[in-house]
């Protein structure tokens, strides 16, 4: 496994495999490591395999870290759900040998986002609040959940949904300072920074220390208002409207020499055999980052 610029492969380019195919992929293809489901590691173990097995199973893949923990600003009443799932995802990433575990933002479903009373009942997270008040109560919850991780030596990577309140690099980089702990860090995915609104040149000056990793992905054409993940990402990796070569660069610019993993939402593509799209997001990977 080179020790820089490492091509990831992530579960999520073969949504509806198992966590062995993933790594059988992984393997075969030569990508450097994997970066797991926190859904296909728990589905292994629920069907009677024990921890030890799964630590075979896995071997020596390198695995940064597995996705992911919903809704990280979860708070009140709320909160010890935020610490129980944590807390189980932490299990699950230790178990099997992750270096770290993903944690977003929320709320996921966009009919939060509506006038609240048409829809009194859903889970709205920290909608509507002042910013401070949102950047406060997501440190917390980010600050917490890290405390958890560290005691297993991991690291949370965190990621703001481009539809949620914090979405823009300046509020993460502000969230991640008011949490104040040394193991969080962020992750780069195009989509949500497109999204988002960010540009190439805001992410080329981040501090590449605060960078854990990086997701490249594409996009549908955005014309503003609340992104549909579902519509947007329906697309190849290199087929949708970003210049990849551009937003690539442009994390290379600040000096980062991390790992790069290949999210993928296209549904057609999730259908079709999983070991050749696997190899053309390799190769793609490969072309853009120049390893």
């Amino acid at each position: 496994m080179r020790q820089r610029n490492q091509i990831i492969f992530h579960s999520l380019a073969a949504k509806h495999g198992t966590l062995a195919l993933d790594l059988d992929i992984t393997r075969k293809l030569g990508f450097d490591g994997l970066e797991g489901s926190g859904a296909k590691i728990r589905q292994f173990l629920d069907a009677g395999f024990s921890e030890a097995e799964l630590r075979t199973a896995i071997g020596d893949t390198f695995i940064p870290g597995i996705g992911f923990l919903l809704d990280v600003e979860r708070h009140g009443d709320d909160r010890r759900a935020l610490l129980k799932d944590a807390s189980d995802l932490i299990e699950l990433a230790t178990a099997a040998g992750a270096k770290g575990l993903e944690a977003i933002t929320g709320p996921i479903g966009l009919a939060a986002y509506a006038n609240a009373a048409a829809v009194p009942d859903l889970y709205r997270g920290v909608i509507g609040l002042p910013l401070q008040e949102q950047i406060h109560i997501t440190a917390a919850g980010l600050a917490s959940v890290a405390d958890i991780a560290a005691e297993r030596g991991l690291l949370i990577y965190y990621e703001a949904l481009s539809w949620t309140p914090l979405n823009t690099l300046d509020k993460q980089l502000r969230t991640l300072e008011s949490a104040g702990r040394s193991n969080i860090k962020l992750v780069i995915d195009f989509w949500h920074c497109y999204t988002a609104g960010e540009t190439p040149e805001s992410i080329a000056r981040l501090d590449k220390d605060l960078i854990y990793g990086v997701h490249i992905c594409d996009s549908l054409p955005f014309d503003g208002g609340i992104p549909d993940e579902g519509v947007l990402r329906d697309v190849p990796t290199g087929k949708g409207v970003l210049d990849l070569k551009e937003w690539v660069d442009a994390v290379k610019a600040t000096g980062f020499q991390g790992w790069w993993s290949c999210e993928l939402f296209c549904r057609r593509q999730h259908q079709e055999n999983s070991y050749e799209i696997a190899a053309g997001l390799k190769t793609l990977m490969e072309d853009l980052i120049g390893v």
